[in-house]
């Protein structure tokens, strides 16, 4: 096994974390409700077991955020263009400073400016990873190996858009955690396909 393999395997078990992480949510917590509560909310200040879901959260990052810097030679295609490896990078290094640094305000709600920051970073990497998804599929749809994914990479950010669009209309209603469950999980499945190809391309 090489080191992009190696790499690969922490992208797939960045999605695994990010699950686990909202289903212990619900476990731990009788009063969480994937339904109505966000994902963030699980480590918003004050919040049960916010250690715990902090921590996770950054793990899911973090593995993420490591894969990234060896994705460029890691696609093994030959190609110079490192746009949509360096979007990537982008936004792990944002998922890593939101888990850090900016959870939600007590209650899961928007008060501060560090609470505001959470929801503006949270979407700037959402961003960056749709121009990622379109970089990759720009530089490897003629690329045999790569093609099929290419096509993949196009449409799952199409669908990812739309999807975080839907999200945002109802980022304040009784349905929200719904919502963004339903919003984050072409990104997770995105994440894992992308590991699984790099892995079998090494």
């Amino acid at each position: 096994m090489n080191i992009y393999q190696i790499l690969s395997i922490c992208a797939m078990l960045s999605p695994i974390v990010y699950t686990t992480m909202w289903i212990l949510g619900g476990i731990l917590q009788s009063d969480y409700s994937h339904i109505r509560d966000d994902v963030s909310s699980l480590f918003a200040v004050d919040a049960p077991n916010q250690r715990l879901f902090q921590a996770l959260t950054f793990t899911s990052s973090a593995l993420l955020f490591i894969f990234y810097l060896g994705l460029h030679e890691g696609l093994n295609d030959g190609s110079t263009d490192f746009l949509g490896p360096f979007l990537f990078i982008l936004s792990g290094v944002v998922g890593i400073l939101v888990a850090l640094f900016f959870p939600l305000d007590a209650g899961g709600e928007l008060v501060t400016l560090r609470g505001k920051m959470h929801l503006i970073l949270v979407a700037v990497m959402g961003i960056l990873t749709i121009g990622g998804m379109l970089a990759l599929w720009l530089r490897l749809e003629s690329v045999p190996n790569w093609s099929g994914f290419a096509t993949f990479s196009l449409i799952s950010a199409i669908v990812s858009f739309v999807l975080i669009i839907i999200a945002g209309i109802f980022a304040q209603g009784k349905y929200r955690g719904l919502f963004e469950r339903i919003g984050v999980t072409p990104y997770q499945l995105y994440y894992f396909v992308l590991g699984l190809m790099v892995f079998l391309n090494n």
